[in-house]
């Protein structure tokens, strides 16, 4: 290609035009919150604190690495079947080191059991090991990622009737127990090896197509499964176990073991994490309501974002009402009354913040898996940005009992322009600004994922 000097002149031009206008904009919005109280700067310094745990299984339609090849199942289905989708560990690593290279701040990884490393050997779930996350553990290290885990309860011969840990059969019980007791200590080595906790999240698929005559016996054998699962003290600095309820899946639309209500005694009474997921509850109900209630009873909780759309809940997280009320009430948590100083709120924020573990939680098979991982993660940080940037005027007219200007003060928060903040923040954690990162996507798809 013949170089065109007047060319390269405008080129370069046009970028610095584009800069000094993002600048601009920048300093605009800047004045324009700061009129409202809001310190963007130390909004932006929350925000890069806060890790997000994307999930491995979107890479491969929840695949995962065993050498048998098993039915889904549990409650769980995928749709799709755009190409180029990860058939090894390591295709599976590089498109998430591409998704990672294109979301700013430091994040997380969330593993599942079934995607360890085992050498062509069967190894069956109750016989994993660290040495089978070995590569996973060192990938994170290299890449500076912490990393999450869980159980595998699903896809398998022995949860092929829908029951795992609260089954009748003491033996594949047994099984499952043996299972997650591994997963554990699995976490625990991961956040050993890395500095930083894993949360080694148990959820379990067990329920009931048409409605059960008896409701209690197989929550009971759940709850005495569990005590088995976490008899083994495991120190907090690595691991910290998570307890997952649900509605109902596929194959369970009667009846869960494990429902919100269940684990919500169980994780106060054994001192677990409680896990909320975005798509696990009736369709028509929030998780955002439910963040303060349980942070008054339990330190720490965790969160799977997730879309829920009609029946099913594992859609890509899309920027609507229903993530920003998800944000605005953690944020809205860890802030005191107004007339703090800005500094403080800040860091009340970062308290809050360690205590609620954000995942994402979804699969889809219909358009590109890289995508879908940015879309979803880089909408979570939108609306978390969206949450920080709120003007405390809000909350003062609430206390002052104004609810006329609260609403009024809300709506006009719609239209402050986070959007110039967005922005400036990822130009300022060099990945790509607006929908630059589409292109560097598509180019992948062009150059790796057409060749699988």
């Amino acid at each position: 290609m013949r170089f065109d000097p007047s060319g390269a002149i405008v080129r370069l031009g046009a970028t610095a035009m584009a800069k000094n206008s993002t600048h601009l904009a920048t300093r605009v919005a800047r004045e324009r919150y700061a009129a409202l109280n809001v310190d963007v700067d130390d909004a932006l310094e929350t925000l890069a604190r806060i890790p997000i745990s994307l999930h491995c299984w979107q890479g491969d339609d929840v695949g995962g690495f065993e050498n048998a090849s098993n039915a889904l199942g549990g409650g769980l289905a995928v749709t799709g079947n755009y190409p180029g989708k990860a058939r090894t560990p390591d295709e599976l690593r590089a498109d998430l080191e591409k998704a990672y290279s294109l979301i700013p701040g430091k994040h997380r990884l969330n593993l599942h059991a079934m995607y360890g490393e085992f050498g062509g050997k069967r190894v069956d779930r109750d016989e994993i090991e660290p040495a089978h996350f070995r590569n996973w553990i060192t990938w994170a290290e290299a890449n500076g990622l912490g990393l999450d885990f869980n159980p595998s309860c699903f896809a398998h011969p022995k949860a092929a009737d829908g029951f795992t840990l609260s089954h009748r059969d003491p033996g594949i019980r047994k099984f499952w127990i043996e299972h997650c007791r591994r997963s554990r200590e699995i976490g625990a080595a991961m956040g050993k090896k890395l500095g930083s906790r894993c949360v080694t999240n148990v959820w379990v698929p067990d329920g009931y197509k048409d409605t059960p005559e008896d409701r209690t016996e197989p929550r009971e054998r759940l709850a005495v499964a569990l005590d088995e699962v976490f008899a083994k003290p495991l120190s907090p600095r690595h691991n910290l176990d998570a307890v997952e309820g649900k509605l109902f899946g596929i194959g369970a639309e009667s009846y869960t073991v494990g429902s919100h209500e269940f684990y919500l005694g169980y994780a106060i009474t054994r001192k677990k994490l409680l896990c909320l997921d975005a798509g696990h509850f009736h369709p028509t109900e929030s998780i955002a309501d439910k963040i303060s209630s349980v942070l008054l009873y339990l330190p720490e909780i965790l969160l799977h974002v997730s879309r829920g759309v009609r029946w099913d809940s594992d859609h890509v997280v899309t920027f609507n009402d229903d993530l920003l009320s998800i944000t605005r009430e953690m944020v809205t948590c860890c802030r005191r009354p107004a007339g703090r100083s800005a500094k403080n709120r800040q860091r009340d924020a970062g308290d809050t913040f360690r205590r609620v573990h954000l995942g994402l939680d979804y699969f889809d098979a219909s358009i590109n898996r890289i995508a879908a991982w940015v879309i979803g993660t880089r909408n979570l940080l939108k609306a978390l940005l969206v949450a920080l940037l709120e003007p405390p005027g809000i909350r003062a007219a609430e206390q002052a009992g104004d609810h006329t200007a609260r609403l009024a003060l809300q709506e006009e928060a719609r239209s402050l322009p986070f959007g110039v903040v967005w922005d400036h923040y990822c130009e300022a954690k060099e990945v790509p600004v607006g929908e630059a990162w589409l292109a560097e996507v598509k180019r992948y798809e062009k150059d790796v994922l057409a060749n699988r």
